[in-house]
């Protein structure tokens, strides 16, 4: 008897706050702006057809980055949270920067494949832009072929790239790597209040 009592006041009492909640959300909305919201208070949808570039299989208007030429930028169409506005459109929709591998038309399946093929006289690295490694291969036969077997599984994990710093074009949905660096923000650092164990 208490418990379907208890299951009974429960139950009015959700029927009253999800009628509130709803209220209050069409009744509250936010203007904000946009560039300054956090990750949860808006979504960048998955690429379409209009926002990927063909020839390059990454955003339109991707952009060679400062200190690593392929990790890039572009400017994509998100879409904020239900109930923010931003000032910057007056609706929902807002342009913002994300990262991108910008790509100079060096093909991943063309490399993999002058590699597998035409690698003891060294196509592979003349494609990428090597021409002393192309040049020491193609009078060595390729290493006498460890170094064709070698340059397969560098251009296959993609540890060899173009010469120029650029990323292959690869489908977008495609294996690409990311490279994970090191650096002072990824590092554990000793901090002042560590104490000295000997």
């Amino acid at each position: 008897m208490y418990l379907i009592s208890l299951l009974q006041i429960s139950f009015l009492f959700l029927c009253t706050a999800n009628g509130a909640s709803s209220e209050d959300k069409n009744d509250k909305t936010a203007t904000v702006d946009c560039s300054t919201l956090r990750l949860g208070q808006f979504i960048c949808p998955d690429p379409n057809i209009d926002q990927i570039n063909p020839d390059t299989q990454q955003f339109y208007g991707c952009t060679k980055g400062k200190d690593i030429p392929s990790e890039g930028e572009a400017e994509v169409q998100c879409l904020a949270a239900e109930g923010i506005t931003c000032n910057e459109t007056r609706n929902s929709t807002f342009r913002r920067k994300l990262p991108c591998k910008w790509t100079n038309g060096y093909s991943l399946e063309i490399a993999l494949l002058l590699s597998v093929f035409l690698g003891m006289f060294g196509l592979d690295r003349f494609y990428l832009g090597y021409p002393g490694i192309g040049l020491a291969k193609l009078c060595t036969l390729g290493f006498m072929f460890l170094g064709q077997l070698l340059d397969i599984i560098l251009i296959a994990a993609q540890v060899v790239g173009p010469s120029d710093g650029s990323a292959y074009v690869i489908p977008y949905y495609g294996a690409g790597v990311s490279v994970i660096r090191s650096d002072n923000e990824t590092y554990l650092l000793p901090q002042a209040d560590w104490h000295n164990i000997t």
